[in-house]
């Protein structure tokens, strides 16, 4: 499906455009996104192309903002105990909550010590080159090294910035634009991946229950 795109002023045609422009995306499995300009006009499309896009979902009442912790068709945390015994030695390491290290993996890698991606972030925690060198990895694709590292630079995060979210939004987008927005950046990509991790950091609890 291409690029669509629509604007309505904040009227009774805001509804009625936002709700059709966004019935056709979702029967067509597209992404909504939206932004209200100066003007009053707000522009809805299926591909954004700045952070001034937020992402909207459809419901039976009409639009509805994705708000951090409001989480639909996320589904469950992907199962995988694979490295359970790691991740819990590295959250001991760094005094972590192991169910947020593995919630990090899960989003980053879904378990795969290979994934790399196209911006070279590397191994289970997606460390880029110049953040395992700072962290000590040497082998990012190396399990133990880069689970280790990660947590390393998780605890980093969460040193300098004091709380959970703020330390998630800064693992995925850097700590300077966290410092820059005094919060999670108004950037798509960051705010469903703190989403994320903070929905499977939920459902990892129970997997180190009993350790």
């Amino acid at each position: 499906m291409g690029r669509l795109r629509q604007r309505a002023r904040r009227t009774g045609a805001l509804a009625t455009a936002g709700f059709l422009l966004g019935a056709a995306l979702a029967h067509a499995g597209q992404p909504l996104y939206r932004y209200t300009g100066p003007d009053g006009t707000v522009h809805f499309t299926n591909v954004p192309t700045d952070s001034r896009y937020e992402r909207v979902f459809l419901t039976e009442r009409g639009l509805q903002r994705d708000g951090i912790g409001r989480l639909r068709g996320r589904g469950r945390a992907p199962t995988h105990t694979g490295y359970d015994w790691l991740i819990a030695r590295a959250a001991n390491a760094y005094e972590l909550d192991p169910a947020l290290v593995k919630a990090v993996i899960a989003a980053e890698s879904n378990f795969d010590p290979r994934a790399t991606s196209r911006k070279g972030a590397q191994g289970l925690m997606q460390l880029m080159p110049h953040t395992a060198r700072s962290v000590g990895v040497d082998d990012p694709y190396s399990p133990a090294q880069n689970v280790l590292g990660g947590a390393r630079y998780l605890r980093e995060m969460l040193d300098r910035f004091g709380d959970v979210t703020r330390a998630v939004a800064a693992y995925n987008a850097g700590p300077t634009a966290v410092e820059r927005h005094d919060g999670i950046p108004p950037y798509t990509e960051t705010r469903e991946y703190v989403s994320r991790v903070l929905h499977y950091y939920r459902g990892y609890h129970r997997d180190f229950a009993q350790r």
